[in-house]
């Protein structure tokens, strides 16, 4: 049974991944495909079908932040990806910064700010800049897919800032420039890297999902040995700092031969133009290789 489409501002993507997968899974006839979206049918229909597996295709809020997670544990099914804490904690941009800090993996600087009716935004521009100094990266505490993120200068951060407030808290991070460089970790392997030159000011939505935005994907990277092993191995610790599960997608700055690490996504789009099924066919791992290994690795309160 595959979840896809969901209440997040990423239903989109979602979906478009799980038509991926189900083209791809319907050319062998060892699956029975059911697709669902998480509604208030969800469980009715899943408990009629009875799955060996959930494949979670779910993307953003309710999809990969526990939530359905711990609707499928209580149901004792089996399914994809990170567990019920692994993906509260990788969701959270603060909670997963600070165990990324504490064990010693570079991370941007930043600051949390929480929208309050006496907010003195002046006061606060001061501060950023005095902390962090700008520009600096504004994002959504508890989203994914680059959803309402902006590089801001001084002269525009507040009113990017305001144009947030629908989230209500925000990651307030220092600019890091640099190569964007993505790592993926698929279960107990390291898989490989890829690099992206975005046509456009960063790796946002549009550059991720829009065939337009003609973002550049470099594979294999131009970089030393020495630092292609680094950065899969800071992966591969973040992957089980955060006791993660199936595939992982650590996104990174690579800047003054540091890697800072900006992220980590549980549950990686699986899109045409997607970035782990990418680095997987460059390791000769088919697309219904790589689904089969994740599909492997699911598993109940694990």
């Amino acid at each position: 049974m595959i979840l896809a489409g969901g209440y997040s501002n990423e239903r989109e993507i979602s979906l478009i991944t799980a038509n991926s997968v189900i083209k791809e899974l319907k050319k062998y006839k060892k699956y029975n495909v059911l697709m669902s979206e998480p509604d208030g049918n969800f469980i009715k229909k899943m408990r009629k079908f009875n799955p060996n597996l959930v494949l979670n295709l779910l993307h953003g809020r309710y999809g990969e932040d526990g939530y359905i997670q711990s609707i499928l544990e209580s149901e004792k099914v089996r399914y994809t990806h990170s567990g019920v804490l692994s993906s509260s904690i990788a969701i959270d941009k603060e909670i997963s910064k600070k165990i990324f800090i504490k064990n010693g993996i570079l991370t941007p600087p930043y600051l949390k700010f929480s929208y309050k009716k006496n907010t003195n935004f002046a006061d606060l521009k001061n501060k950023i800049n005095k902390r962090l100094k700008f520009p600096v990266v504004l994002k959504p505490l508890n989203e994914g897919s680059s959803v309402g993120v902006y590089i801001t200068s001084k002269n525009k951060f507040i009113s990017n800032l305001h144009k947030l407030e629908k989230f209500k808290e925000i990651l307030i991070e220092k600019y890091i420039p640099g190569r964007e460089i993505q790592a993926a970790i698929l279960g107990k392997k390291k898989l490989g890297i890829i690099e992206l030159k975005p046509k456009r000011k960063f790796y946002d939505y549009k550059a991720k999902y829009d065939a337009s935005a003609k973002t550049k994907h470099i594979i294999p990277v131009d970089i030393s040995i020495k630092n292609f092993h680094r950065v899969n191995s800071i992966a591969m610790k973040a992957h089980k700092l955060l006791r993660c599960r199936g595939v992982s997608r650590s996104d990174f700055r690579f800047y003054k031969n540091k890697f800072y690490l900006l992220e980590l996504n549980t549950q990686p789009g699986m899109t045409s133009l997607s970035l782990v099924p990418e680095i997987a066919r460059h390791q000769n791992i088919s697309f219904i290789e790589l689904i089969e290994e994740i599909m492997k690795d699911a598993s109940i309160n694990k």
